[in-house]
């Protein structure tokens, strides 16, 4: 009598157990790990390609388009594909900031062209005396122009980012050197207008 209950008691606790492994989730991954040759296997490429023509062709276009995608984005300000050398939000605001203002820096290449015209053109030694005085008086005012724009850009860094990167300064201050013209990545805001 005792035996028959013990027999049923363990018939109804395999069976729970059973329902209990079909409903539980499984753990692991249901597959074999992969062999470590089978993974190496997986992730050889040879270092030379079997058509070395074809993939010269699509590495050149690759290329191209990298290149392509680059000159679009100093067109527009696109982040994404910008150089790294221009990449950041505070290198962004800097070119701003320089691209609203007009810099002596500017046209300190214009001046000294017409200050060497002027100097063959009038050889004389006091209208070339003249000149290179003129030409010193405007270095030093680039000079004098560029370390108060560098000051300036650095406090507006600053209070808007809690702090300059460094290089973000002497970017700026480069860039203003720059005819607006020619500048890269162009300019994205006009002369004068406002900052947010």
């Amino acid at each position: 009598m005792f035996g028959r209950n013990k027999e049923a008691t363990q018939n109804a606790a395999e069976s729970t157990a059973v329902s209990a492994e079909d409903d539980a989730p499984r753990v692991g991954k249901g597959v074999p790990t992969p062999s470590r040759k089978e993974q190496e296997a997986a992730r050889k490429r040879p270092l030379v390609p079997n058509d070395r023509s074809a993939a010269k062709v699509a590495d050149r276009d690759a290329r191209r388009e990298a290149q392509l995608k680059t000159r679009a984005a100093l067109d527009t300000g696109d982040e994404r594909y910008l150089p790294l050398r221009d990449k950041g939000p505070q290198k962004r605001f800097a070119r701003d900031f320089i691209d609203v203002r007009t810099s002596i820096g500017e046209f300190v290449m214009f001046i000294a062209l017409a200050i060497v015209v002027l100097s063959l053109f009038f050889p004389d030694a006091t209208v070339v005396s003249w000149t290179f005085i003129v030409f010193w008086v405007l270095v030093l005012a680039v000079v004098v122009d560029s370390i108060l724009l560098g000051r300036r850009l650095k406090k507006q860094l600053i209070a808007k980012f809690g702090s300059a990167e460094a290089g973000v300064v002497w970017y700026g201050t480069m860039r203003s050197l720059q005819f607006r013209r020619l500048r890269l990545p162009k300019p994205q805001v006009k002369r004068g207008e406002k900052l947010g």
